[in-house]
């Protein structure tokens, strides 16, 4: 097969061309930024206490009828349990006054048995609240956000093999199956239901993310690293950013997860406007679909084209439908692939995003600022790829992020500024980790098995991604969650280093041109 760099040669690496097919892809992106992470404000639990049914009870009882414990030096109300109603109710009509007549500590307690009553100061409505996802069903939570990442994970496995169909249909069908699933999310009636559609939210979101990140073939090297640091992710960004102002604005889930389907229908007229990926239609032995789109290209870009692009010769020598087993048969592409499946990247970016709701202050701010700590994370990453090897690079913000996690725990309590800091600062590693790591999956697989390869790895990442929110929810040990994630995210940069760099190497076409593990 030719050498598709080599063969375009003539279109440079900038021009009208890469600069409109880069704002359009890019787009795409805003979306998956507002529905990522929209279970940090519909799944947060309020504070909450049992329910007091209307009986006749005094003032004084119905006051001190929710236990009192002291929690790190503060008297807080029970959020499970309550004296018994009937005992409670029996003292009170024989006039016995809690405090001065009795000691209530030494009441009987009992379970929420008549529900729960919320604060409704920050969220009106969301699914804690309405199915009482509290006390003994608060794993429930922390579940349906894994539901969300197993979506990631069948959604990365599915979408190689559709990619077969054409890396740009796959990026429309994504799209609009993103923005169904979280419309009939919105109309779920059960939490089982909803963290059914959760899954093909999901499973539509990572496939989306994916095709569009591959579709960076589309693009020149020069252009292609800007789009997998810097543009990709900051659209992403802007999404993210938006997410808490929308969800400040609509504090209801369900009226918020209808907003935020409806905004996807304004891609789908881009359909016309961004092109199928000429490397693609090459290995499926389509040469002049290719050569059109390639011409079109040098139009826009105001270049001459020669007279024949490819040679069809070179163009048949390679057709051949790939596969999972195809990434895994040789003992190079497999080695790659398995070194890869280790990365811990994404239990520490989705655990330290999701757990936002769980910093003191408030809720939306915490997430912007969330969102805001990775906007100079995609400029530096952009900056460093062009100048820097990538396998260093990336092993280096690993680091960062464990190391600063496991920091953390050693911050006193009283010091909380300093420990929210230093999770925007893990954040920021993290983030860096994630820019790179994309666009240097995708320089080390060929282009014959670059969707199929980034879906495996992608599918590997989702472990991360689900047993994130279980992670967060370890509130039994406050250090627990960041020496966890701390620890694996070290181990994977140790891992990282015994991949090959691709630095200023032009993207392997074929499974012979792939580059060598250490």
């Amino acid at each position: 097969m030719s050498d598709f760099d080599e063969d375009t040669a003539f279109l440079g690496q900038t021009g009208l061309y890469f600069w409109t097919t880069f704002f359009l892809l890019n787009t795409v992106f805003i979306s998956t930024g507002f529905n990522g992470l929209y279970m940090v404000f519909i799944g947060s639990t309020p504070q909450h206490h049992c329910l007091i049914p209307d009986v006749n009870l005094t003032e004084e009882w119905r006051n001190a009828i929710i236990p009192v414990k002291v929690v790190d030096g503060e008297a807080v109300r029970s959020q499970c349990r309550r004296f018994s109603l009937q005992v409670v109710k029996n003292l009170s009509e024989n006039g016995l006054v809690p405090g001065k007549d009795l000691n209530v500590t030494d009441l009987r307690q009992e379970p929420c048995s008549d529900g729960w009553t919320y604060s409704r100061d920050v969220y009106r409505e969301n699914i804690v609240t309405e199915w009482d996802l509290v006390c003994d069903d608060q794993w429930k939570v922390p579940f349906a956000s894994s539901s969300l990442f197993v979506g990631y994970l069948l959604g990365s496995l599915i979408s190689g093999q559709l990619s077969d169909f054409g890396r740009k249909k796959v990026v429309f069908v994504s799209l609009a199956a993103q923005s169904v699933s979280v419309l009939l999310q919105s109309f779920a009636q059960s939490w089982s239901m909803f963290c059914l559609m959760f899954l093909f939210v999901g499973a539509s979101q990572i496939s989306l993310y994916i095709s569009a990140f591959v579709l960076t073939e589309l693009l020149s090297k020069t252009m292609r690293v800007v789009f997998t640091t810097l543009g990709a992710f900051l659209f992403y960004c802007i999404g993210y950013m938006t997410l808490p102002w929308i969800a400040f604005a609509i504090r209801e889930w369900r009226p918020l997860l209808a907003v935020l389907a409806t905004t996807s229908v304004v891609y789908f007229p881009l359909w016309r406007f961004i092109p199928e990926s000429p490397r693609w239609l090459l290995t499926q032995g389509r040469r002049d679909e290719a050569e059109d789109i390639v011409r079109d290209a040098a139009r826009k870009n105001k270049v001459q084209a020669p007279a024949v692009i490819f040679k069809e010769a070179e163009v048949l020598s390679d057709i051949k439908k790939y596969s999972i087993l195809d990434v895994l048969r040789s003992r190079n592409s497999c080695c790659l692939t398995l070194m890869c499946l280790v990365m811990a990247i994404n239990i520490g970016y989705f655990g330290l995003s999701l757990n936002t709701s769980n910093l003191s202050g408030d809720p939306f701010m915490n997430c912007f600022l969330s969102a805001t700590s990775e906007l100079p994370a995609y400029f530096v990453s952009t900056w460093l790829l062009k100048k820097c090897p990538r396998r260093p690079l990336l092993s280096v913000f690993l680091l960062i992020g464990g190391g600063v996690l496991l920091l953390i725990q050693v911050i006193p309590e009283a010091l909380q500024s300093v420990a929210l800091a230093l999770e925007m600062t893990g954040k920021f590693g993290f983030t860096m980790a994630f820019g790179i790591v994309y666009i240097y999956t995708a320089e080390l697989y060929p282009t014959v098995i670059r969707n199929v390869g980034m879906g495996l790895c992608s599918s590997a990442a989702r472990v991360g991604s689900i047993t994130a929110p279980y992670v967060i929810y370890l509130t039994y040990n406050r250090i627990l969650p960041y020496v966890v994630m701390g620890t694996l995210t070290m181990a994977s940069s140790v891992v990282n280093l015994f991949l090959p760099e691709t630095l200023n190497k032009d993207l392997p076409e074929t499974m012979d041109q792939m580059q060598r593990c250490k």
